[in-house]
């Protein structure tokens, strides 16, 4: 396992054991594809990596996709000649494959088996090591391929010591159902936040059920809930970056969600930390929860948020933010209720 200063938990059955948060790197990949952020200088990201691994983050969630490899390859630079005991778990995913004669162009959702293979030597490569400690299929398949002949190409990888653990993404409980009777799906990573609360609804259940890790990512759901937001930033997000056409980021919702953003500063401000790192610890307060992805483009972001992990909100807390969350109408999925006393929740 590697070395940190902070408290662990059991990623599922996989047998690591991992820090409340982990470091993502979606925005370090860079400029000029579909789902950028816009650019990104990659020593500033070569910092923030390195900040959060002396910070105690002992794992780092990637994919082939960001950045069109680029996040993986940067990724690889920053871990470079650490010793191994100082080397965080490292997970990517797989399964959405580019164009680079139009790197613009949305990815295709792919699940052939082949091309999954090429896949993961194409990661092991750009990342520089023999094994990925997780591979994830990023979203189901749009080409066709049945769930059970991706998801037994990943178990393959696994028996295959390619891969230590193997996981879905974005995969709801029926699919999870499915995968779980070809062999164990290991870690499930869906979207949560305060704002987008649908896989509490079934899927993280489902994993509790199931002793499969749950590593959840957009906790600040895409910076909405850092504090720092306001409509004019909004306004001013460039065309290259894709929150500028997301209806989380314009009219009625981005005001529904800044509402919501708004009661994260007194909870704050009680525990003398960020909003973000509020954010991030409700994600973690939901039953069923592993770790936290939360992404970092500089040191001082990473700052922001890696002290989340031992954040613990009080039910008062929850309850404030519980009453915040109706009031706000903010978002998708259901009322938790964390602040409710257990025999009341529904």
């Amino acid at each position: 396992m590697p070395s940190t200063s902070r408290p662990t938990v059991p990623l599922g059955t996989t047998g690591m054991q991992i820090t409340r948060v982990g470091f993502g790197a979606w925005a370090i990949g860079g400029g000029g594809w579909t789902f950028a952020w816009g650019d990104q200088d990659d020593d500033a990201s070569v910092a923030a990596i390195r900040h959060a691994v002396e910070a105690g983050v002992n794992w780092v969630d990637t994919a082939a996709v960001y950045g069109l490899g680029h996040s993986e390859e940067v990724v690889a630079r920053a871990l470079g000649g650490l010793p191994e005991a100082d080397r965080p778990y490292v997970f990517t995913k797989c399964g959405l494959v580019w164009d680079e004669a139009d790197r613009r162009r949305a990815p295709r959702r792919v699940g052939d088996p082949t091309s999954l293979r090429t896949e993961v030597e194409a990661s092991l490569r750009r990342l520089g090591v023999e094994r990925i400690d997780l591979y994830q299929m990023h979203w189901p398949a749009e080409d066709g391929t049945p769930l059970e002949a991706y998801w037994g190409t990943l178990c393959d990888l696994r028996t295959e010591g390619k891969v230590a653990a193997v996981g879905l993404s974005n995969h709801d409980a029926g699919q999870l159902e499915r995968a779980e009777a070809i062999g164990h799906v290991d870690t499930l990573q869906p979207p949560l936040s305060l704002i987008e609360r649908t896989a509490a609804a079934e899927a993280i259940p489902w994993c509790a059920a199931h002793s499969t890790g749950v590593i959840v990512y957009s906790p600040m759901q895409s910076g909405l809930l850092t504090g720092t937001f306001s409509e004019a930033r909004a306004a001013a997000l460039p065309e290259d970056d894709w929150r500028s056409r997301s209806p989380d980021f314009t009219g009625e919702g981005l005001l529904a969600n800044l509402a919501l953003a708004d009661a994260l500063g007194p909870v704050a401000r009680r525990h003398g930390t960020t909003p973000a790192a509020v954010a991030v610890a409700w994600t973690l307060a939901v039953p069923g929860v592993t770790g936290a992805i939360v992404g970092a483009r500089s040191p001082e972001q990473v700052d922001g948020w890696v002290g989340a992990g031992e954040l613990v909100l009080d039910a008062a807390d929850l309850a404030e933010l519980d009453a915040a969350l109706a009031a706000s109408g903010s978002g998708r999925g259901p009322v938790l209720r964390l602040g409710a006393a257990p025999e009341a929740r529904s």
